[in-house]
């Protein structure tokens, strides 16, 4: 019986994002609770979300095959992610970053999509650096091809490794 193997990343990037939309109910309680009404930025949210859900599934797919090729690489993956907080403007903005480094950090896609979710919710003064963005949102569309197409080359291959 055919079962496509594709689901089991699928999955779990599924699982995040409904948390993620539980989150997001949540910062939409404390919005109202305290009298924040987001401006018209807020319609473009959408679209940062299928950006944020295409490179999650795009980093996803590669660690998953990743993952059944190389049984270790499983303890590499919480060092990854934990530099990929760290340089990240998750805690931070990314204006703090000098002009002339702007363009060389937006090689972290997660740049270009942190950036976007905080220009869409909060407004006011925040300003979405667009060469930045369309080089983050290229490299997210690379990771997720790259994911997609790594992923169907070796999953063949796991039936024999598991």
């Amino acid at each position: 019986m055919y079962f496509p193997r594709l689901i089991v990343p699928a999955s779990a990037v599924i699982v995040s994002f409904v948390d993620f939309l539980i989150s997001g109910i949540i910062l939409l309680a404390l919005m109202a609770w305290y009298n924040f009404v987001p401006n018209w930025r807020i319609v473009t949210l959408p679209l940062f979300i299928l950006i944020a859900f295409g490179a999650a599934m795009g980093a996803g797919l590669w660690l998953a095959a990743l993952n059944v090729k190389y049984r270790d690489f499983r303890y590499i993956v919480p060092f990854i992610v934990q530099f990929g907080l760290y340089i990240s403007p998750v805690g931070f903005s990314s204006n703090i970053v000098p002009q002339k480094w702007r363009l060389l950090y937006s090689l972290n896609p997660m740049v270009g999509v942190i950036d976007g979710f905080r220009w869409a919710i909060l407004g006011g003064e925040s300003k979405l650096y667009w060469p930045g963005f369309t080089l983050s949102l290229g490299l997210v569309g690379v990771l997720f091809v790259s994911g997609v197409l790594y992923f169907r080359k070796t999953e063949r291959t796991f039936a024999d490794v598991i």
